[in-house]
This record gives C-alpha cells, structure tokens and sequence, in this order.
C-alpha cells in the first residue's frame, strides 16, 4: 500500500521545529561552555551554528523541492550515487537517529525525576523506568496514525515554543545581572576548544534533514517543503540565540559549565522552587515533541530502504487507513529502547551520535550539485531555487567537516568505531543483495 500525502505546510513547519528543538539546547549549552573561555566564543559558537545550520536548511530546502519522495535522506543518495553508498550511510544514521532519540529522552527523565519520583529512584534506574515509559506512550500515539501523530506533534511544538519565550521573557523584564565569574578551560587551543563546542552546537541545530522524508506525506511537497523548512529553522534560530542569552544573563559561564538541568534552574532563579518544579515539568513535556516527530519520521527511511530492496517487504507494509507502517514503527521504537538499556549520559552519546551525523549531512548536502545537473528540466517551474550557489551548500559542506576532524582529533577511538560501521553497512548491502533470489520471467 502506497503513502497517502495527508499533512499540510503547518504541520511541516511544527515537524522542522520539533526536528531541531529537542532537549539539546537544554543540555548542550553546557558542553559548549565547558570549551569556551570566554562568552565571545560562547556565543561565536551559536551564531557561526546558526549560520551554517541555515545554510544547510537553504541546501536541503532544495533538494527537497528537486526529490520529493518518501525516505528522501535515502533516496537522494541512491538516485545521485548508488543503493550501495546510500544504504551505508543510511543504515549507520536510522541507528544514530535512534540514539538521539535516546539521549533526548535521558534529559528530559532527568528533568522530571527529582519532581515526580520517590527518593529510591532518584538514580539511573528510575532514569530509565522514566525514559522507557514515556517512549511506550508515543509508540502507542503513533500506531494511531499519522493525523493523529501530526495534531500531537503541533500541540507539543507549539507549547514548547510559548515555554522558551516566557522563559525568556522574564529574564528581559527582570532586574537580571549577568554574572562575572568565569573559569577558564584549560585547553589552550582555542582552535581545537572552538571546535569541540561546535559538536554540541550542531547536535543541537541538527535534525530539519529529515524533512524530505516526508515527501510521500506532504501535499504540494514542491512548494511545501521549502517554505517549511526555511520558516522552521528561522524560528529555532531565533529561539536558541534568545534561551543562551538568558542563559548567560542570569547563570554567566560558570554557572553554565557547572548545571546540567540549565532550564530548571533558570527558572528556580527567576521563580524560586516553585518555578523549578514546574519547568522540570514543561521540559519533559517539550521532550516529548522531539521523540515523537522522530517515531514518525525514522521508519519512511525503512519504506525507502524497503523500496528497493535492501529491507524486507513487511518494512515497507503501509495500513491504508491509519498510513501508519507498523512493522517499521515498531522496529524503531525498539531499537530505541534497547540503546536506553546500555547508554547512562547525554555527554556518552554525543561524539559517536555527531561523527555520524557530521559525515551523514555533508555527504548529503554534495547530492545538490548532481542534482541540478539531472534536474535540469525543473528550473523555471517555480520550484524553490537557493541563491548565492555554490556558496551555500560549500560554506555548509566545509564546516561540518571542519567539526568531523575536531571529533577525530578528540576522540579518535569513537570516530574509529563509526567508520568501521560505516563499511559494516556496505559488507550487509552487498551480502543482502546476494542472497536475494533473481526474480525470473515465465
């Protein structure tokens, strides 16, 4: 059964926000911090992010428009390179996709656990029963189907946008000092340090790529596509430039390198005990928006993959009433919970998740070239075209690679382990289509 297009321009651009505004740049600021000896690299590291990242969503926003199809992040590669290149990258990704699911929703447990849980709990184990509890419950929500994981989407993104303004609100409006102590990192390459805050940057920025697969959901996708994607990742710029310099007003660098629960404790600032119970709350709500928009988007991946031929059929199996592929959903939302099973921290996760997705992503951004040459006949029919190329997507390719190197000077042993199962996927591609059975005429 084929996808049905069922969401709307509105619906997108909700996916693009929850698509970036995880629980990241509720975490992440303090890696960035750790690496910054001053709030000028501090907030270098976000503004340069911000800039890329909107070079990428102007790179992406086209190819978008140019390769509409359900699973487009493996589509583009398959139809620019080869099934083989696309199913390596993409195979690595679905599985860092799902351990960003899982860090996500480590964050927001930890939010909520100090507030909801007995004194028993409050430890990794009650992390977990939190983190795995809350993923069931969407799992439950996206079976529904699409329109259904669509209407939730909306009310959780949009909730969690009012909950960053007001946030940021009070501090604006207050009689807030910024605070003057900083501790100095002790890397004295501020190169090297400016680089390892971009890995946080970007894991915070990254995730509107997944839009085009949506293509088989999005009515007019043509159109639809980049027009979300450039009102989304225009409002998550905006949000996260307002929430760091909240963050620094009130916490200044040492309070961001010390606190892991940064919103929280904003609030508890601002409102006292009160307004950090309460936050903790809004936060693990606003987590739930990031894992959801990734239960529904993952599993189109798989549909793609299953298309041509690389998955088995049930992965591409599509309930025509719910549009909801059960199997492939299912799949996800367990490799999900097995990763929650063996990883404890955000912090454990972010090199291996960025090597991944820095690799993933410029790779991907390359395929606009070979698409403008075999997309010709698309110029002129109002389809969305970026200025200033080949500049864009060439200051987007050049930085992420910039980070990759950063990741492999730092953790040389982690970005090891992801090559290697960058070539695991291209041994499994060609193992699976030499097993398959070729198909024979009468």
């Amino acid at each position: 059964m084929s996808i049905t297009p069922k969401l709307n321009r509105f619906d997108l651009s909700m996916i693009v926000v929850s698509l970036v505004i995880g629980m990241g740049i509720f975490a992440a600021p303090v890696e960035v911090a750790k690496n910054s000896s001053t709030p000028l690299l501090y907030f270098g590291a976000w503004l340069l992010g911000g800039a890329v990242s909107l070079c990428g969503a102007l790179t992406f926003a086209e190819i978008g428009a140019r390769y509409p199809t359900t699973g487009g992040f493996y589509k583009v590669f398959s139809y620019c390179f080869h099934p083989a290149f696309a199913f390596m990258i993409n195979w690595v990704l679905v599985i860092s996709n799902a351990a960003s699911v899982a860090a996500v929703a480590l964050i927001g447990a930890e939010y909520i656990n100090p507030v909801i849980m007995p004194p028993s709990l409050q430890n990794d184990t009650g992390i977990k029963i939190m983190t795995i509890t809350s993923v069931l419950i969407l799992y439950i929500i996206n079976y529904l189907g699409i329109k259904m994981s669509a209407r939730t989407q909306n009310i959780l993104t949009l909730f969690k946008i009012c909950m960053i303004l007001i946030l940021c609100a009070a501090v604006f409006k207050g009689n807030i000092h910024t605070a003057k102590e900083v501790i100095a990192y002790h890397n004295n390459n501020n190169i090297s340090a400016f680089g390892l805050s971009l890995v946080a940057v970007f894991f915070t920025y990254g995730g509107y790529q997944q839009t085009i697969n949506f293509g088989g959901d999005i009515i007019n996708p043509k159109i639809n596509i980049p027009k979300a994607i450039f009102f989304g990742i225009a409002t998550v710029i905006s949000l996260y430039m307002l929430i760091n310099f909240a963050y620094y007003s009130v916490l200044g660098i040492s309070g961001l390198q010390h606190k892991t629960t940064l919103a929280a404790t904003l609030a508890g600032v601002l409102f006292g005990a009160a307004g950090y119970k309460i936050v903790s709350l809004l936060m693990f709500v606003s987590v739930l928006a990031f894992v959801n928009v990734n239960i529904m988007a993952n599993p189109r991946v798989y549909y793609a993959m299953a298309e041509d031929g690389i998955l088995p059929a049930r992965f591409k199996r599509v309930n025509s009433q719910t549009q909801v592929q059960e199997f492939g959903l299912t799949f996800f939302v367990g490799a999900v919970l097995i990763i929650l099973f063996f990883a404890s921290s955000f912090q454990t996760i972010l090199s291996y998740v960025m090597f991944f997705d820095t690799v993933g992503l410029s790779t991907a951004a390359i395929t606009i070239f070979i698409l403008r040459r075999k997309t010709k006949q698309l110029n002129n029919t109002g389809i969305y075209v970026m200025k200033w190329y080949p500049v864009i997507p060439i200051i987007f390719i050049t930085t992420y690679w910039f980070v990759t190197i950063s990741i492999f000077i730092e953790n040389p042993q982690a970005a090891l382990i992801c090559i290697s199962a960058f070539i695991a996927g291209l041994i499994i591609y060609y193992i699976t289509k030499r097993s398959q059975k070729p198909i024979t005429t009468l």
